[in-house]
């Protein structure tokens, strides 16, 4: 099973979650998760052992945010995973925000003190196996600095693609990769 973790500000519908449905079908889950990362993680964790009970394989998709919780996640329980533009220091973009709003459904949310210290809990210093990771990047990320993510996991395997966006324009054109990745 895939979970699709979605980015700030994000939902499990938005473009990128439905294009990922779309290909995956029946083998891919995208939870609409909370912008309080405690419970975004409590949450993800519950899917991952529910599906670990029943013996599945669980690999995760993250995008943005979504990738540092995947970071995080797939650190601790030993999981493949596919980073898309992940945000490697959230802490230090998202402090800035105050309120924010949901893109799906226009929601606001207020972003406080205590989320960024609630990321900063599961910042991941040291990765176990860089190998579990595949990380899509472009270069033209208008809101993350696509070099902090190489020099954060510079051993996995690591695609650097010039332009594009913080979106990953295009991302459909990686569905075969990703599949393979999580196959082989």
């Amino acid at each position: 099973m895939i979970i699709y973790i979605h980015g700030f500000g994000s939902s499990g519908h938005g473009g990128k979650a439905t294009l990922f449905k779309e290909f995956f079908k029946n083998d891919i889950i995208t939870p609409s998760l909370s912008y309080v990362p405690t419970l975004a993680i409590d949450t993800l964790e519950q899917l991952i052992k529910a599906f670990q009970l029943k013996g599945e394989t669980i690999n995760l998709i993250g995008s943005s945010l979504g990738g540092y919780y995947s970071i995080y996640l797939a650190n601790k329980y030993n999981l493949k995973a596919v980073l898309i533009n992940p945000a490697i220091f959230p802490y230090k973009i998202l402090g800035k925000i105050g309120m924010a709003k949901n893109y799906f459904d226009e929601t606001s949310f207020e972003v406080t003190l205590i989320h960024m210290q609630q990321l900063k809990q599961i910042e991941v210093k040291s990765i176990e196996n860089e190998k579990n990771f595949l990380t899509l990047l472009q270069t033209g990320d208008e809101i993350l600095d696509y070099k902090q993510a190489i020099k954060k996991l510079p051993n996995s395997y690591l695609e650097v693609y010039e332009g594009g966006n913080h979106s990953f324009c295009n991302i459909e054109n990686y569905f075969f990769k990703i599949d393979s990745f999580f196959n082989k």
